[in-house]
């Protein structure tokens, strides 16, 4: 009877276990972290029609954390600062990050404070941020890897 209890139990904690390593839904879309940006898509009725990779120095970072975002962007052809800070949230597959502050560059572009909205596509160490234009199709992508 004691090995019959002792096998129940030892199973039991098994499931449980194992059980406690599974994803749920919202970890799959966890962003905390540092992401470099690898290469961009660019498409054509849905389509990718081209891959834009980064050349002669150019980087960007994002991180995330705690409902946060911050991006900073170097291009050595370009004198001008550009970086952003403001929230993020996801909501299903969708990334909503709202621009709450940025370089002057950056602020000249979107005047205000800006939601920026895109398709989230996931893995552990890798997302796809996918811009959808004012028709519902793609427009371009942003595809980084986790560095931290």
């Amino acid at each position: 009877m004691k090995i019959f209890i002792f096998f129940f139990l030892g199973l039991f904690s098994t499931s449980t276990m194992n059980n406690a390593n599974t994803p749920t839904p919202i970890d799959i879309y966890n962003l905390e972290g540092v992401w470099d940006l690898q290469y961009q898509l660019l498409y054509d009725n849905n389509q990718v029609s081209d891959t834009v990779f980064n050349i002669n120095g150019y980087r960007q970072v994002k991180m995330y954390s705690k409902g946060k975002v911050m991006w900073t962007r170097f291009d050595p052809a370009d004198s001008n600062e550009w970086f952003g800070y403001g929230s993020y949230s996801i909501k299903g597959n969708m990334l909503e990050e709202r621009l709450e502050y940025a370089s002057g560059p950056m602020m000249k572009i979107v005047d205000t404070t800006q939601v920026f909205k895109f398709e989230l596509v996931m893995d552990k160490n890798s997302y796809q941020q996918i811009a959808i234009d004012e028709t519902g199709h793609y427009s371009q992508s942003e595809n980084y890897t986790r560095i931290e």
